[in-house]
């Protein structure tokens, strides 16, 4: 009874708090100060999802060292993964259950049980909010309860939070256009609280990841370097995590003051934890580390006219792996032909091939369009060389946005008389369709833009991109078919 009173006086205080004028970081610090008390516990943390939904963000935190909340990349996959679909979960000895990724840092911390709660918006999970205790504790009902309610206050929070910056910050044209891209599925994260870069150089270095779709964690964990007794006297915290890389990363100016002893720094991470990949870069070095990875451009391709990149190749690769497992289950124990258009086709069928686990045939066809006054067609350059009769052909297409070629070439072929034909296609424009041509695989939808790279070109350059980005050019410019 006693600790239901608790309860409720600590909800009307959260309630109260979450009303108030405060700015977003000093409400949620205050309600998970007051939920800690509530529950006599170590700390509460609160957290949000990255744009990815593969890791979470500490947004807000109270009674917990900096070194426990610097501790390292939370992936949800992994810590408490019931959270993601919706369930509350605790974990009431960290030091015996696999759902928790840092066991050694909670028992420094002294830390035994976890109970973690989805925070919801729109029915969607976003993040989570989490209570550490010291004792060993087999949560009650009463807590699961209490933390879920303190849930909903945090979500309603970052609504209205989120609902007040566009209102008072963003032009009406800025919220439509934001709701379109939401609506298309480019905007696949949620965040309401901007990153604090200390210097220029993050923020550049930052815009620079999200331009490739580069996913990046900014200063996710402090690594102890040096201690006296128990206590750590010194700290590093490299800048930036580029998750899919597994690499941190720590920027520097041209000051040889700093570089001399950011090396130290590096130097000295690494022969502590051998495993962490880390790389100390200045602004020559960015375009360099990325382009080593595959990411940026390599040494003479051209990205002046992009306005965005819209698949990035980690994207593109995952994907193509994915369409090659389905493809081979859906053809298990047949041969396969696949036929492709030259010239646009090239990377997608050479990688999607390369993971297909069937014996296959490839075949090649070439086009041209001519038009007059009242239309535009299709003539064939360059026919498939070998006979397909009886055969299951699988044609590869890059992009198929108004239909009306592969229609026709659909057509072509199946006058040749195959024991199946489908259509795998990269990408889907729907919103150019004017033939509703069947799609047996498709890789991604994209919007009504005029794409580029991974084997797309404007004007014969950007085919040898590695990712796939949107054209900055005026509309109705361009024509496709």
């Amino acid at each position: 009874m006693e600790s239901q009173i608790g309860y409720y006086q600590a909800l009307k205080h959260i309630i109260k708090t979450a009303d108030s004028a405060l700015s977003l970081k000093k409400v949620l610090n205050t309600i998970a100060a007051s939920t800690t008390k509530a529950m006599s516990a170590a700390g509460c943390v609160i957290m949000l999802l990255n744009h990815k939904r593969e890791h979470l963000s500490i947004i807000a935190a109270y009674g917990l060292s900096d070194l426990y909340l610097r501790k390292g990349i939370l992936n949800v996959h992994r810590s408490l993964p019931e959270i993601m679909d919706g369930k509350i979960a605790a974990a009431t000895a960290i030091s015996n259950d696999n759902r928790t990724q840092y066991p050694e840092a909670a028992a420094m911390e002294k830390i035994s049980s976890i109970l973690g709660a989805p925070l919801f918006l729109n029915g969607q999970v976003v993040g989570e909010i989490r209570i550490y205790t010291s004792d060993v504790r087999t949560f009650k009902q009463t807590e699961h309860e209490f933390i879920s309610t303190v849930a909903g206050i945090v979500a309603l929070t970052l609504e209205k939070n989120e609902l007040r910056q566009k209102l008072d910050t963003a032009p009406k044209n800025a919220i439509k256009k934001e709701q379109a891209s939401s609506s298309n599925g480019q905007n696949t994260g949620f965040s309401l609280v901007p990153t604090n870069f200390s210097h220029p150089s993050e923020e550049e270095f930052a815009r620079l990841l999200d331009f490739y779709r580069i996913e990046w964690l900014y200063e996710p964990r402090a690594f102890p370097l040096s201690w006296q007794e128990d206590k750590v006297t010194e700290m590093f915290t490299p800048d930036f995590y580029l998750p899919e890389l597994d690499l941190y990363i720590e920027l520097t100016t041209l000051k040889q003051s700093l570089i001399t002893e950011k090396n130290r720094k590096v130097r000295r991470l690494k022969e502590l934890f051998p495993d962490v990949n880390i790389r100390l870069l200045n602004k020559s070095d960015y375009t360099k580390i990325l382009a080593k990875y595959g990411y940026g451009p390599a040494a003479g391709t051209k990205t002046e006219g992009i306005n965005q990149v819209l698949l990035s190749q980690t994207q593109i690769q995952r994907r193509v792996r994915s369409l090659a497992k389905t493809i081979s289950n859906d053809y298990d124990g047949q041969r396969l032909v696949l036929v492709g258009i030259l010239k646009g086709v090239v990377c997608f069928m050479a990688d999607l091939m390369q993971h297909i686990s069937l014996p296959v045939n490839i075949e090649f066809m070439a086009i041209s369009y001519y038009s007059n006054e009242s239309e535009t067609a299709v003539k064939i350059t360059k026919d498939i060389d070998t006979s397909i009769a009886g055969q299951n052909v699988l044609m590869i297409e890059d992009i198929v946005d108004t239909g009306m070629t592969l229609n026709y070439i659909l057509n072509h072929l199946a006058a040749h008389n195959p024991s199946s034909l489908r259509v795998c296609a990269l990408l889907d424009k729907k919103a150019r369709r004017l033939i509703n041509v069947p799609l047996d695989y498709i890789g991604f939808e994209v919007p009504d833009e005029f794409v580029i790279g991974y084997g797309l070109d404007y004007r014969g350059e950007y085919r040898n991109l590695p990712f796939i980005g949107i054209l900055n050019t005026e509309s109705g410019q361009i024509k496709t078919v």
